[in-house]
């Protein structure tokens, strides 16, 4: 455990306890006793806060967050040879309505990322002073994500760049229509079944049917309702208000 972590638990103890009203319930998740129960004085002489539980495995942490229901976890991802990321999915199924805080010694800001891709709330160093990780929880109880500017600024640039190339990817498939296609999704969007489509177009049920194949395969949709979402949703097909609006003008 880092200096300031030390140092604040022994300042800790010599302060009054805290009032019994307390508003964040803090379940403690560390692979080493000796840290568990620092955090533990620290964070119980704290105003607001209350260690409700501590585990020092991933089986121990997912019994204690489902019988305790902490408002946040504290979790190492240094775990004891257990994979700290692949376990943020499952204690987040387990205890949904928990915020997770990473408390850690690794310092590499893409595990710091994929943590927080996977679910984790923020990250706090334990090298940092105390009063860092105290605004960090009540930052994450608030609602927020609690990262470093770096750690903060290279999520951001990732998530934009995933929503341009998701829009690159959307506009790709669109293209990839052929014009039948379009009026296949047009015809569909009128509630019109294969057989009605067939005739409308003056082609097989069959033609039909392998057009509808081609179209879900192309934009990655499984069946005619989520193909009716995605057309509305990336304007293939006109609602009735626009056609209306459009005819009017």
């Amino acid at each position: 455990m880092a200096s300031a972590f030390t140092s604040g638990v022994a300042t800790a103890c010599t302060t009054n306890m805290a009032s019994a009203s307390y508003s964040v319930r803090l379940l403690i998740v560390d692979p080493h006793l000796l840290v568990c129960d620092g955090l533990r004085m620290l964070l119980d002489s704290q105003p607001g806060l209350k260690v409700v539980g501590m585990a020092n495995n991933h089986a121990e942490a997912l019994k204690q967050a489902k019988s305790k229901s902490p408002d946040i976890v504290l979790l190492d991802l240094d775990s004891a040879g257990e994979s700290a990321l692949n376990f943020i999915a499952e204690l987040r199924e387990q205890a949904e309505k928990s915020q997770i805080l990473i408390l850690t010694g690794i310092k590499d800001p893409e595990v710091h990322r994929q943590a927080v891709r996977r679910g984790a709330m923020g990250v706090v160093l334990k090298q940092y002073a105390v009063d860092v990780l105290i605004k960090a929880i009540k930052k994450v109880q608030a609602g927020e994500i609690w990262l470093d500017r770096s750690a903060m600024g290279s999520l951001l640039r990732e998530m934009a760049h995933q929503e341009v190339n998701e829009k690159d990817s959307d506009e790709s498939r669109i293209r990839n229509l052929t014009a039948r296609e379009h009026q296949v999704i047009a015809l569909i969007s009128e509630g019109l079944k294969n057989k009605q489509i067939a005739e409308r177009l003056f082609i097989s049920e069959t033609t039909v049917t392998h057009h509808l194949s081609s179209i879900f395969s192309k934009l990655h949709v499984s069946d005619r309702l989520e193909l009716l979402i995605y057309a509305f949703g990336h304007n293939l097909v006109k609602t009735r208000k626009q056609t209306s609006s459009t005819s009017s003008t």
